[in-house]
């Protein structure tokens, strides 16, 4: 059959207007590309914070904007004071850590203390790595760590370098967070609307559960940092660690930054094996473990809480989003995975089963009873085929 003239119009007509949309959707994004990342944070922290807006607008006699210029500044306080504490700490720290680099040439190893060669398993051999380079002279052990020492400053001064563009982006992510804060409602909406225009009542749903997921990712982030930071504190005051304190809120910085206590409690636990306590060396190595291992299992189950969802979907979704994107995956893991289950739960749902054929009994049976009439009651059908004809009460409940 030759296609009309009309229907060769109408799919050039389609085949057009699809490649000029892709085409303004691809230049959307490239237009759009400096910003994707400080827009997709300012949507994680709205979407998080948005009962404590609502919380302080309420105290604010209702008044949006009062409330968002308390949220900003609460953002810029959170974000961009401590970078701001970070750097003028460095600033000022800049001559002693260059001092101390240069006296790093002239430093000589001390010998191995006599604990550790009575650490079961490793300690002979960490003990004789030990003597072996505590024997070289300033200038062999100065030649064997300048590599290393030269490519740890290198990353330091390309960390420097993007340290405006760092800024730049706390900040850019502040102003958008305000924005979104100042139309929240409108933005929900809109999103809600998008996504039922794309997969209908369930679409819609996917993204109720999306916000739900990111709230639930920001809760479980923040109440597993303080366990950890909780259990990794214990163990440095036990352990008598001095200035434990300071230490503890190191940790919790860290934890919030999803680097982990590790940071913190290696160090010390080295620390405190180096001064001759063995037991409380163990001691604070056990509280280290469990404080650096703790979050694979409890922030899953505190994320599935606030969102319904299956236990190995939050999971999977938590460390693979944190291994696939770095820190900003903790959310889209969750958030891809949430919307993937819940629109395939509602695709397969919407399947019909196929209707069972009768077996060829019935068919027989059925057959041979219409030509004899319908002179039999529906109580004298034989046995095996009973199931052919279904009672009164099946049929009332179909």
């Amino acid at each position: 059959m030759i296609p009309s003239h009309s229907n060769r119009q109408d799919l050039t007509r389609t085949t057009l207007a699809v490649l000029c949309i892709s085409i303004l959707i691809a230049a959307s994004f490239w237009i759009l590309r400096p910003f994707l990342i400080a827009m997709i944070w300012a949507l994680i922290i709205v979407v998080a914070t948005w009962p404590l807006l609502l919380m302080v607008q309420g105290r604010l006699w209702g008044r949006r904007g009062l409330a968002v210029a308390v949220m900003t500044l609460i953002l810029l306080l959170v974000i961009v004071a401590p970078l701001i504490a970070a750097v003028s700490a460095i600033a000022v720290k800049a001559d002693d850590i260059v001092a101390w680099i240069k006296s790093l040439s002239s430093m000589k190893a001390p010998p191995p203390p006599e604990w550790l060669n009575k650490i079961p398993v490793v300690g002979g051999e960490i003990g004789e790595y030990w003597r072996r380079y505590a024997a070289l002279s300033p200038e062999e052990l100065s030649a064997l760590v300048t590599p290393y020492a030269l490519n740890i400053i290198n990353w330091f001064l390309a960390q420097a370098g993007n340290l405006v563009g760092i800024v730049f982006q706390f900040l850019l992510t502040v102003i958008i967070a305000a924005l979104i804060y100042a139309n929240g409602e409108t933005a929900a909406s809109a999103i809600r609307g998008f996504a039922r225009r794309l997969a209908g009542a369930q679409g819609e749903a996917a993204a109720v559960l999306a916000a739900k997921a990111i709230r639930s990712v920001a809760l479980g982030i923040v109440v597993t940092a303080i366990i950890q930071t909780a259990i990794a504190g214990l163990g440095l005051i036990i352990a008598g660690m001095p200035a434990a304190f300071v230490l503890t809120a190191v940790v919790l910085i860290l934890c919030l930054a999803q680097l982990g206590p590790i940071l913190v409690m290696v160090p010390s636990v080295a620390w405190v094996y180096w001064k001759g306590s063995i037991l409380w060396g163990t001691v604070l190595l056990v509280f280290a473990v469990i404080a650096s291992t703790i979050d694979n299992f409890i922030r899953p189950v505190l994320i599935r809480k606030g969102a319904n969802l299956p236990l190995i979907v939050i999971f999977a979704g938590v460390i693979g989003g944190l291994v696939a994107f770095g820190i900003i995956g903790l959310f889209i893991g969750p958030v891809a995975l949430a919307v993937t289950y819940t629109l395939l739960k509602a695709w397969v749902s919407d399947a019909r089963p196929p209707e069972r054929p009768l077996p060829a009994a019935c068919l027989r049976f059925s057959a041979a009873r219409a030509g004899r009439g319908r002179r039999r009651r529906r109580s004298s059908h034989p046995p095996h085929l009973k199931a052919c004809f279904p009672s009164q009460a099946q049929t009332r409940r179909r």
